[in-house]
């Protein structure tokens, strides 16, 4: 505890929910890495296509479409019980394929059963946390909490990576997945440490709306609110334009361009990893610092630039570098994008928001069901250039169309 005392961007863990959420987020995204690059990897090399393991990266995501229902769960019932319910799902579902890999019954067809399975409750996962976040935390830990909470997923991306690969190599994917649920087990532990106060109940005034409804408000709630709304386009957008390129494509680039194996597939993911955990450390350190909205422009195109340069890049060495530096300025677009929302939105209509704002990663399964074909037919680095090329030219037009709201120094999402 003196510790945290004496260090500003340790500030969160003085608060007792937050030092058992954010050791059990950490497992949890470490338990999804691994479970990447297993299954991935599998997906790959069972198959030999590089659309099917399009498809199977698309399926991770497809419950972006039922996260606003997720969200108003959480306000129903509280959002750590939605998140519990979630994690022992993932037991439940990383005990099926343990048995299916141990008894040599994994074949493709079954796994892209279960990986839809997955692909419907996982997506989710990130808004609980962030709801809890913006429920237990007082507002001037907020951005800092934020940063730290960011670290479990990129630090994750690293040791789930990495230690992936290596248990797959070493052991096979049966043991692996033995592995993979012994983390589950303990994050499902840890999360029944995390606070259960509630801040977002109805007022004596206001009436429970059905799902739909309450859906409806969201939506409409959304356009309604400018910066809301031109945050929303943005996140659609690199998820669209950004996230295929460095995300299931890497399984690609690993074998097909730079001849890895996953042990090579687990860097690249580790790269990427450790310049988002870095942006993410010094977020929470000088978070307090910087315009979130500004931040969250420049970074967004200097992100899509770097991912133009790795389309192009054939060396190793090299494009583990690019990814180093384009994950550290990832870092730096969606953390205040985070921050914005949870800023701007109403208390009572927060759940709902940030369900919406799920529906935006919808665009990342959009653009990598596209991006197999593409490569297939123009190859990665073709593919690479025309989704950075729009990514950025969309972004410019979305500061451009929305700059009284996001770029002027006196708005106030730009507020330090």
């Amino acid at each position: 505890m003196s510790l945290i005392a004496r260090v500003p961007a340790l500030a969160p863990f003085r608060i007792r929910s937050f030092r058992f959420q954010w050791p059990a987020d950490l497992l949890a995204s470490w338990a999804f890495e691994m479970e990447g690059v297993i299954l991935g990897w599998f997906v790959l090399v069972s198959t030999g296509s590089v659309l099917a393991l399009a498809v199977f990266g698309s399926l991770q995501f497809l419950g972006t479409l039922i996260s606003p229902f997720f969200g108003m769960a959480g306000d129903r019932i509280g959002n750590r019980n939605v998140l519990l319910l979630m994690r022992l799902c993932y037991l439940g579902l990383a005990a099926c394929l343990t048995v299916m890999f141990l008894t040599g019954l994994a074949a493709p067809g079954p796994v892209f059963v279960l990986a839809t399975i997955i692909g419907l409750i996982r997506p989710s996962d990130i808004t609980l946390r962030n709801l809890l976040v913006g429920e237990t935390m007082p507002a001037d830990y907020l951005m800092r909490a934020m940063g730290v909470s960011r670290t479990t997923a990129d630090s994750a991306r690293i040791v789930g990576a990495l230690s992936g690969a290596a248990l797959v190599a070493a052991l096979g994917s049966g043991l692996a997945y033995v592995a993979v649920c012994g983390v589950y087990a303990v994050c499902l532990a840890l999360t029944f440490g995390v606070g259960t106060r509630r801040l977002r109940i109805l007022s004596e005034g206001e009436v429970a709306l059905s799902a739909l409804g309450a859906l409806r408000q969201g939506l409409a709630y959304v356009w309604s609110t400018p910066v809301v709304r031109a945050v929303m386009l943005l996140a659609f957008l690199v998820n669209f334009a950004a996230y295929p390129l460095v995300g299931s494509m890497l399984a690609y680039v690993a074998r097909d361009i730079y001849g890895m194996d996953q042990t090579g597939l687990g860097w690249l993911i580790a790269c990427f990893a450790g310049g988002a955990l870095t942006g993410s450390i010094l977020v929470s350190m000088y978070g307090a610092h910087i315009r979130p909205a500004r931040t969250m422009i420049v970074c967004t195109i200097v992100w899509l630039a770097l991912n133009l340069v790795f389309s192009s890049v054939t060396t190793p060495l090299l494009g583990e570098a690019v990814l180093f530096v384009g994950g550290f300025f990832q870092s730096f677009c969606m953390i205040p994008m985070a921050v914005i929302l949870l800023r701007v939105t109403k208390p009572a209509l927060r759940g709902c928001v940030m369900g919406v704002r799920m529906l935006a990663v919808y665009g990342l399964p959009v653009g990598l069901l596209l991006s197999g074909p593409l490569i297939e037919w123009t190859g990665f680095r073709a593919t690479g250039t025309l989704y950075s090329g729009l990514g950025i030219v969309f972004t410019i037009l979305i500061a451009i169309w929305w700059r009284a709201d996001l770029w002027d120094r006196a708005a106030p999402v730009n507020v330090r």
